[in-house]
Order: C-alpha cells, then structure tokens, then sequence
C-alpha cells in the first residue's frame, strides 16, 4: 500500500491565492498522474447538470488557500491516520492491501472517492472537500480513509461487487458491506465500540434504539428504494438520526463473528447474508 501525500505541493496551483486551473492541470501531472482526466470529467459532468463554476467550485478552491488553520489540521490528520497503517492492517488480518491512498487538490470530486487511476485501486482524499464539508479532525479522516480500505480488503481478499435480483437484497448487500467496512474501521484502531460517526450523543441513541432500527430496516426491505431508503447517505434521516445503516451493518457483522471469523465472512454470497441477517432479527 503506498501513502501519498501532496500537500506540500498543492498550493502550486493557486496564483495570488486563487486557484488556476492550468496550473492545477501541471500539479496533477507532476504529482498525482493519471488521475487529471477523471477529475476533469467529473467536473464536467456536474457543471453540465447545472452547476456553475462560480459558485460551486471556485470558493471551495479559494478556501484552500486561504484558510490555513483547517489545512493544516486536514494534513495533520491524514499523517495521524496513515501512519504504521499498513502495519496495522498487516498486524490484525495477516494481509496486505494493493492500494494507493492520496491527499491531493481535487475539483470538488469528493473527500473520499475510491477509484482506479492507471489500473491501480486508488484512494483520492480531495483536501478541498475535506475542508469544506469540516472533515478535518482525526475521526472524520479514519472514516474516509480506513473505511473506505475497508472496502478494498473485501473486494481484494472476498467478494464485493455482487448481482442482486431485487431491492431488498441490494439493500440487504449494502448493509452487509457497509458493515464490514465499519468492523474492519473498529479492528484497526482496536476499540469494537469505536464509531467515527459519534458526535452529539449519536452512539448512545442508536443503542438505545438498536432493536427498532434493525426492526425497521427489516421491515423496510420489502419496500425499499433509493428514494425512500432512510440508513445510508447523509442526506437522509431515520427518526432525525443519519447513518444508522452504518451502526445497524456494525452490529450485523459483529452477530456473525460470534460464529465465524473476518476473513470468511467477506467471502459470503448473498445467500449467507440473507440467512445470517435472518438469525440475527431472531436473536
């Protein structure tokens, strides 16, 4: 696994504290290659759904720059986090991750986006979205990073990627992923009870209402869209609360390691999700 950090380069793309995008253009080649027309690409695509690059994109660049304090913090935190990780991993399951994760200047692409970039599975953590949606502190930076390698450990050592026939086993599969990805986050800082979403009292509620998001997501299944699923994505809420479906994976997965081990687990098909998601309602 390769750490990348461009940090100390970054601001080579700014001119008098606004950003330039030619000079964004030669920072990508000289530090993150490959990676400048995908980015190029989706920022494209959204400026064709109808965002402006006035007011979308422009600010959120000029933040970088001139907002040292939370730069600074976000560079902090990504050394904090990366660092002895792939020890870690190693420590804990035995294995390796063929990945590379990289804090760069994006164009508003995302603050975590995993994605391949010269056919390499590639972790790009966008400073400029990190800054703007306050993803700076050290939890916030453990769930894009080592979350999402959550998810590169199950699609490189099992299965991750499935075909569903219906909603509800797509949900069921997202649930089950999420979760790994939530145990493997838990396993590497070493704490079972370890959430990077618990801020406000978030954790101690989802306990004290465990059964009835499980209940409902269960009972949900049968109806459940994009629309109106409300577990995963921060933009929805189940009973004023965001992420539960992260909480309710955790939970799902810790279920099944009372039975069986990591390693096995992220080997499942769907059929084993649903009949271990069936014992765990009835337990």
């Amino acid at each position: 696994m390769n750490i990348i950090n461009t940090s100390a380069e970054l601001l080579t793309a700014f001119e008098d504290n606004t950003f330039d995008l030619k000079r964004w253009e030669a920072y990508m080649d000289a530090y993150v290659p490959g990676a400048k027309e995908l980015c190029l690409q989706d920022m494209r695509d959204c400026i064709s759904a109808g965002y402006s690059w006035e007011s979308a994109f422009q600010p959120v660049l000029d933040a970088v720059v001139c907002d040292a304090k939370k730069r600074e913090e976000a560079v902090r935190s990504f050394v904090a986090v990366t660092e002895g990780l792939e020890k870690k991993i190693r420590d804990r399951f035995g294995k390796e991750l063929d990945a590379d994760v990289i804090l760069y200047l994006g164009l508003c692409n995302g603050a975590g986006w995993v994605t391949e970039v010269n056919g390499r599975t590639t972790v790009l953590l966008g400073i400029e979205k990190i800054m703007e949606l306050d993803f700076c502190d050290i939890d916030a930076m453990n769930g894009l990073i080592v979350h999402e390698l959550g998810h590169v450990y199950q699609a490189q050592y099992g299965v991750f990627r499935i075909t569903t026939e219906t909603p509800g086993e797509r949900f069921l599969w997202q649930l089950f992923t999420e979760g790994i990805a939530m145990v493997f986050e838990q396993e590497i800082i070493g704490d079972p009870e370890y959430f990077h979403q618990d801020k406000d009292g978030w954790k101690d509620w989802c306990d004290e209402n465990a059964a009835r998001i499980r209940d409902s997501f269960s009972s949900d299944l049968k109806s459940m869209t994009r629309e109106n699923q409300r577990y995963f994505g921060d933009w929805v809420r189940f009973d004023g609360h965001g992420d539960t479906g992260y909480y309710l994976g955790a939970r799902f997965v810790r279920f099944l390691l009372q039975t069986d081990d990591l390693n096995s687990l992220i080997s499942y098909d769907i059929s084993e999700v649903k009949a271990g998601f069936s014992d765990f309602i009835h337990s």
